[in-house]
């Protein structure tokens, strides 16, 4: 029987109040999670506790409340915003348990611990070798979202601040940049941390000026870093999840590991386990743009910064695209959405790409950057976005 008029998809369908899918997320995330993360030792080192403390604490935490926040801004993120996460340490012991989450929620958890063993093991091999330096702090990627991914993110290292004020691995310039672009791309702001699960090869918190001093250390991290990528780079049902490798150091690592050659705008395929073939796209540091574009670095010929600031705008927003895309698409053709995104921001699209530009980076008004990019030099820029940027006077910092 058919009754003209009416219709009834399934996903309309309530029962006292709730619609069938929301009952059934909220069926799904009633389990109670009890998990063992260790004793107080092991917690200690995997949290970096005390966050910020010398001699006066910046917030004076107790091991218990600094753990029960990390794992809070996971649960917020994998978008369980009625669970609760007490944490209590019983004969040197400490336990967490998360109420409304699924019931294997602890599973990603525990092998975050497990994968930050390996990083710490690396990191105490490198301060035995003399390699470690006092501004320096073990900082495991605490925070992400643990089950609903949607894409990775392969960076260098996390700035100290991100640990010491922040306590927060998703405040920095870098992640706040790109999480803008992710929004630009049609994601919305508060789905940004579920693509931006963050594997950072050197998984020390140090001053953003530290990336030169980084580079003879991601050996020691081997074991993390490729436990890490195995771990992140498939969601919950096994499927594959797109990455992106943010900066030459990142895009070096990929080769070197894996064989693949990844240059800016560059796809390529890695296998971190058996059967699993990860899309990887590379992109420039988030915050390349910052240098690339400094009239300083063209002996303070700021048409041929603009210049190449706006070629850096096209490419970041194309990264940006392809990831929202593939995240957001699951099994989507990588070269199909990468020629689509390239397409919108370098050519179709390309006087937003310029207003862009000049609001984010040279922080002028939307009226001052229209009148801008109307101009007829940088016009003329516009029409070559896919074009090799302006030759630098100085070369960019080792760690983008």
């Amino acid at each position: 029987m058919k009754l003209a008029g009416l219709s009834l998809p399934l996903a309309a369908l309530t029962l006292g109040g709730l619609t069938l899918s929301s009952l059934t997320l909220s069926t799904a995330a009633q389990a109670n999670v009890d998990l063992k993360l260790g004793n107080t030792q092991r917690v200690t080192q995997l949290f970096s506790y005390p966050n910020n403390c010398s001699v006066i604490c910046f917030r004076n935490w107790t091991l218990e409340q600094t753990v029960e926040h990390y794992l809070t801004q996971s649960v917020r993120r994998d978008g369980y915003s009625t669970a609760k996460v007490k944490v209590k340490t019983d004969n040197n012991q400490l336990y967490a348990n998360i109420s409304g989450v699924p019931k294997d929620y602890g599973k990603p958890l525990t092998a975050l611990l497990d994968a930050g063993d390996l990083a710490y093991k690396g990191a105490s091999k490198l301060n035995s070798d003399g390699k470690w330096t006092y501004s320096w702090y073990l900082f495991l990627p605490l925070g992400m979202a643990l089950e609903n991914r949607k894409s990775v993110e392969l960076l260098h290292f996390p700035p100290d601040y991100s640990l010491t004020q922040a306590q927060d691995y998703l405040r920095s310039a870098t992640t706040d940049r790109w999480a803008t672009l992710l929004t630009t791309n049609g994601i919305p702001t508060e789905q940004t941390p579920g693509y931006q699960t963050i594997i950072d090869i050197a998984p020390i918190a140090a001053p953003a000026t530290a990336g030169k001093d980084l580079e003879g250390v991601y050996g020691y991290f081997q074991d993390y870093q490729t436990t890490m990528v195995k771990q992140v780079s498939q969601n919950a049902s096994g499927g594959a999840l797109p990455m992106v490798a943010f900066g030459a150091p990142v895009r070096n690592w990929i080769k070197q590991q894996y064989g693949a050659t990844v240059s800016v705008l560059g796809l390529a395929q890695i296998s971190p386990s058996v059967g699993l073939k990860v899309p990887v796209l590379g992109s420039n540091h988030p915050s390349y743009i910052w240098y690339a574009a400094d009239p300083e670095n063209y002996d303070g010929d700021e048409a041929k910064a603009d210049a190449a600031g706006l070629k850096v705008m096209g490419q970041d927003l194309s990264a940006a695209c392809w990831q929202a895309r593939m995240g957001s698409k699951p099994g989507s053709d990588p070269a199909v959405q990468l020629k689509s995104c390239t397409q919108n921001w370098q050519v179709a699209n390309k006087e937003q790409t310029c207003a862009l530009f000049y609001t984010s980076i040279r922080k002028l008004t939307p009226e001052q950057a229209q009148a801008k990019c109307a101009t007829t030099p940088v016009q003329s820029q516009l029409k070559q976005l896919k074009e090799p940027a302006p030759s630098m006077s100085s070369e960019a910092p080792p760690h983008i």
